[in-house]
């Protein structure tokens, strides 16, 4: 079974994509940014942004049913290389037991300073 989500309290899209997709027991979350649902902004801070996109994140997880726990693989992508200190304790707030497994590297992002995917499996009373 597969099935495309799009959660309201996530940011709207940017282009032609669904927020997750469901599939056979896994939640694939597209790419997120930092903008704030509620009014479109992007902080300007860089922690800010780590911080948005992983609310983002959590609420597209919630979305579908599941948490941050659930998660198995995180993929970061940062403009800035030599902020993965920062990213790594805003990061920590969000994932600090039963961690995933997870890449980082550098990307040239268009207007934002991080983006974050992960996969995430359903808990079993979801599925």
């Amino acid at each position: 079974m597969r099935k495309s989500i799009l959660v309201p309290e996530a940011p709207k899209p940017a282009g032609p994509y669904a927020h997750a997709v469901v599939a056979n027991g896994f939640v694939f979350v597209a790419g997120q940014g930092p903008q704030v649902p509620e009014t479109g902004i992007v902080p300007d801070n860089f922690k800010e942004q780590v911080r948005q996109t992983l609310k983002n994140i959590q609420a597209i997880l919630q979305g579908v049913g599941c948490s941050m726990r659930d998660v198995i693989k995180v993929s970061g992508y940062l403009t800035d290389p030599t902020r993965f200190a920062e990213y790594n304790e805003v990061y920590k707030e969000f994932f600090n037991e039963n961690l995933p497994v997870r890449t980082t590297v550098q990307a040239g992002l268009i207007k934002i300073l991080v983006e974050i995917d992960c996969i995430a499996v359903l808990p079993e009373e979801t599925k």
